[in-house]
Formats: C-alpha cells, structure tokens, sequence
C-alpha cells in the first residue's frame, strides 16, 4: 500500500545547464509529463529536484529523471523519449520475481544498428519464451514489439548460423483490398504488406545486405497460401498478422515445420480483418494449443505499448468496448 512521505529530494551530476534544460524540456513540458503520469508534484531549483508524492510514485519518479538526465547528454530529449522512460520504470518496478529471474537469463541481441534490450516483463519472457521454444505465439496490440523482436531474434540467429535462412510469411488479407488486384510480380504484390518487417530487418542489417540476401534466397517472403506442401527446416519462419488467418491457413501453416526451425506467430485478435463469418486462425490455435509441450504464448497488454502514450489510450478504450459487448452477446466461438 502507498503512504504518504515528505517530498523527497533528488540532486542530478554532474550540474549541466544545457543538460537540465534539455531534461526539462520547453517550459518544463517533459517535467509535467512525468507529473501527470505518476500523479506527483515536482519542483527544482537547478539540478535540485523536489518530489511530493506517494512513496512509489516520487521513487518512479526519481528513477525516470535520472535515466532521462543520462540520456540528455548527448541528444535531445522528446515526449517520445519521455513516454518510454516512464513505461520503462513503472513496468520494471511491478516485474515479479520468476521475471526477474528471466530477465536475466535474456542476453541482449547486437545488430547493425545497436543494441537491442526488451523493455518490460512481457518483452522479456517474449525473448526468453522464443528462445527456449520451438514455436512461440505474441498476442497483443499494436505498438507492444512483438514483430521487431522477433526480427532481432531471426536476425541473431541466422547471424550465430543457428538457422540457414528466415522466411517472412504475412496473410495477403487487408480491410477488403485484394492481393491480385495489385500491380507487379508476386514479391512486389506482397511488399506492402511485410513493410514493418522490412523497416526492422533495414534497420538491423542495412539495406544493402538485406537486399543481396534477398537475392540469394537467404531472406525470403511469402504470402501464407504459398505455403502449402513446403516443409521449413533450418529456418527462422516470422507469420506476422496472424489473426488474419482461417483456422485451415493455421493449421498448415503449424504443420509444415522441419527439424532445426524456430517459428514465431504474431498478432492481435482484437483486429481481424477475415470476411464476416470466418473464425480467426490465431483465436482458434491460442485455445486449443496452450498445453501443446514445446508451444509458448506472450500475451501482451496495453502497458507494453511503446509508441506514442495517445495509443496505449486508445487501446484501453477500445479494450472497455469489447469488453461491455461481450456482456451483451454471447462469444460464437464458444
């Protein structure tokens, strides 16, 4: 339980002018971010800081200035930034125990472009979860990592010659759009739709790379109906918005794994966009899988969104929706 303490004060070094007011930001707007998502009060007076609040929250608090002070140093600080940071801290400081053990068991993954860590309890036993597994399920909103993680993991991999290739497969399914009405040969009819993976996978290995692999097959992409009668062995195989498959594009998909693959579904079952009347693949498979030895499912929920903190919002909105609906009709697919 929170109780009440005296403000308690924090002292940022070494003092830096320039780095205060990059913390602060303009007329301390990054300051009242951070009031208003802790419920704290915060006033300073040069690199003094005072806190009032609860004891939890002036110690998130305390936590968020500090890493925000870090990372001022060298470039500027937005509400992006912010956001994160705040995440960061209130995510960490509820991680349980078994987590907590978990946590450290997840190495960080090195790419071209950086360092990659899991931010949060759910990211962690994501990471954990695909390594320890050979098929894992992420379920949740947009915005919680689930699809750049797992091209870190497959781009890791391939990188330590654990597998020999990674396979992106994404169902040609779009708000009502459809694939063969789209210019182009097959790759350029289903780029649009694998863009978050290819962003992830330039980000991480260079455009240059990433495109001469393409060419010599180590990198491939396909749409999910041309999966059918392949066996995957030695591969890092991505599905990517999985609640838009059907239960039968599932069920292939599931069985044509080989030996020395590691496969990772992603998806979010709030945002199917099948034809009215068709049960989602992933809905189905994360009911009647969840005791299958070797199969591992991540829920993540709105406080894992790492974008912009109006979506976190949204999410939840629509969360509270569906939720009073479900108490009006009842679920079909029971």
């Amino acid at each position: 339980m929170n109780t009440a303490i005296k403000p308690s004060e924090l002292v940022l070094e070494p003092q830096d002018n320039e780095r205060l007011a990059n913390l602060c930001g303009q007329f301390d707007e990054h300051l009242r971010q951070v009031e208003q998502s802790l419920g704290v009060q915060i006033k300073n007076r040069g690199n003094s800081f005072w806190l009032h609040g609860n004891a939890r929250s002036t110690e998130l608090a305390r936590v968020v200035l500090q890493d925000l002070y870090g990372n001022a140093e060298n470039a500027s600080i937005d509400s992006a930034e912010v956001h994160i940071a705040l995440q960061k801290a209130g995510i960490e400081a509820t991680m349980s125990h078994q987590v907590k053990a978990t946590e450290g068991k997840v190495l960080p993954i090195k790419t071209r472009g950086g360092v990659i860590k899991p931010v949060g309890a759910n990211q962690h036993r994501y990471l954990a979860a695909i390594a320890e597994h050979d098929i894992s399920f992420g379920i949740g909103p947009a915005g919680t990592g689930k699809t750049y993680l797992a091209v870190a993991c497959a781009v890791d991999a391939l990188d330590k010659q654990q597998v020999q290739r990674i396979l992106l497969v994404r169902p040609a399914v779009e708000a009502g759009e459809r694939l063969g009405f789209l210019p182009g040969d097959l790759a350029q009819k289903i780029d649009p739709y694998l863009r978050p993976l290819y962003d992830a996978l330039h980000e991480m290995l260079g455009v240059e790379r990433v495109v001469k692999l393409m060419e010599r097959k180590v990198i491939e992409v396909a749409p999910l109906a041309y999966m059918r009668g392949r066996t995957l062995s030695e591969a890092f195989v991505i599905l990517d918005e999985a609640q838009n498959t059907t239960m039968e594009q599932m069920r292939m998909f599931l069985t044509r794994i080989g030996f020395g693959s590691k496969v990772v579904v992603n998806g979010d079952i709030s945002q199917v966009d099948l034809p009215r009347g068709q049960r989602s693949g992933l809905r189905h498979a994360a009911k009647i899988l969840r005791d299958v030895e070797g199969v591992s499912f991540i829920q993540f929920e709105s406080g894992d969104v790492v974008r912009h903190p109006l979506v976190q919002r949204i999410v939840n909105a629509y969360e509270s929706y569906d939720s009073a609906e479900a108490v009006k009709y009842e679920d079909v697919d029971d």
